[in-house]
């Protein structure tokens, strides 16, 4: 592969991030302003077009009426308190077409060009069904609370923020792969201690990320809120209040906060214990700079999280929070590519 092509496909694939990264943050201002279940129909190709005229919105509007989020808590809401909640639902979906047309269009001209090789498009046609199971699975999770209880399943939103940062993760590295002959090359005998490690990192990250859906969903984070105590403990009493025993570990609000709270402890010891650990090997400078990064963002996202606590959740701190997540993946991804480039020869080209 040429070094034009490289830089236009790398171009390509690192603004599809930037819009992933963008629609997590609408995203977040979606569910924290509670606008996520403003729509009430999922129309693909349709649906791109907003209300235009007053009796397009008073017809919307009457739909919404029908549903258990308008009967039970936005009884009384007015025409433009609609509006607004619309507006952060229709932003949301509308990146997700962009995103589509983002992929389809450069994916279709490259091709026709026959500037992708067999390993590449395989990667990039992946791509393209895992986002358009996103999509689906976006519309599933917003079923969810359109039947009896006017909220959307914390599994499911679970889900779909973990196939979103999946997704990222997945353009980032295939980016970085294309790109390999770039960076500097690592050792075997590093790459043989620091994987493991990283693999905890990821896991633990993932489980936090998990449970921090779980606190969002189960709208746990606007209660119980000071810290470094939970209820005037360190261990709180009540963690397994609800029979069984083990749904309290995804139902219950008190325990799942408390879960996110120790894995937010977790990370905080494991990164900086990794960033230790790593001063005692040879690594490349690339590598080094990035585990320092790596280091810092946990601290600010710590950080941001136990103000999002305290301050009982405003949205823009809310969403900030979310975005320190995504970055964090982000930089993880980063790190475990440089660990793993221990080879000479790029499998892209």
């Amino acid at each position: 592969m040429d070094k034009k092509t490289k830089k236009q496909i790398t171009v390509w694939l690192f603004s599809a991030c930037l819009l992933i990264f963008i629609m997590v943050i609408i995203g977040g201002i979606t569910r924290l302003t509670r606008s996520g279940l403003s729509m009430v129909e999922w129309h693909p190709i349709s649906g791109i077009v907003p209300p235009l005229s007053e009796n397009a919105w008073i017809t919307e509007f009457e739909k919404y009426k029908q549903y258990p989020e308008y009967k039970k808590i936005n009884h009384g809401m007015t025409l433009n308190e609609f509006k607004f909640i619309f507006f952060w639902e229709y932003i949301h979906r509308l990146i997700g077409r962009l995103l589509g047309l983002l992929f389809i269009i450069p994916f279709a001209y490259f091709l026709i060009k026959k500037k992708l090789n067999p390993i590449l498009i395989k990667k990039l046609l992946i791509m393209f069904i895992f986002g358009g199971l996103q999509g689906l699975y976006g519309w599933y999770m917003v079923k969810s609370g359109l039947i009896d209880n006017p909220h959307v399943s914390h599994y499911r939103l679970a889900g779909h923020l973990i196939i979103a940062f999946s997704l990222m993760a997945y353009i980032v590295w295939t980016a970085l792969d294309i790109n390999r002959d770039r960076f500097e090359k690592g050792t075997s005998y590093n790459k043989i201690h620091f994987k493991p490690i990283l693999h905890w990192i990821i896991f633990v990250i993932t489980l936090q990320i998990a449970y921090g859906a779980f606190t969002a969903g189960l709208k746990a984070g606007y209660g119980w809120n000071t810290f470094p105590k939970m209820a005037g403990e360190w261990i709180p009493s009540g963690l397994f209040s609800i029979r069984p025993w083990y749904l309290n570990f995804v139902e219950n609000k008190f325990t799942v906060q408390f879960i996110h709270r120790m894995l937010g402890w977790i990370l905080c010891m494991l990164i900086p214990g990794f960033w230790r650990y790593t001063r005692g090997f040879n690594i490349t400078t690339q590598q080094d700079r990035a585990i320092s990064i790596l280091m810092n963002i946990i601290i600010f996202q710590f950080l941001l999280g136990m103000l999002t606590l305290i301050w009982v959740v405003p949205v823009w701190l809310g969403v900030l929070h979310q975005a320190g997540a995504l970055i964090l993946v982000i930089g993880c991804t980063y790190i475990y590519f440089l660990v793993n480039n221990t080879t000479d020869v790029s499998t892209l080209t």
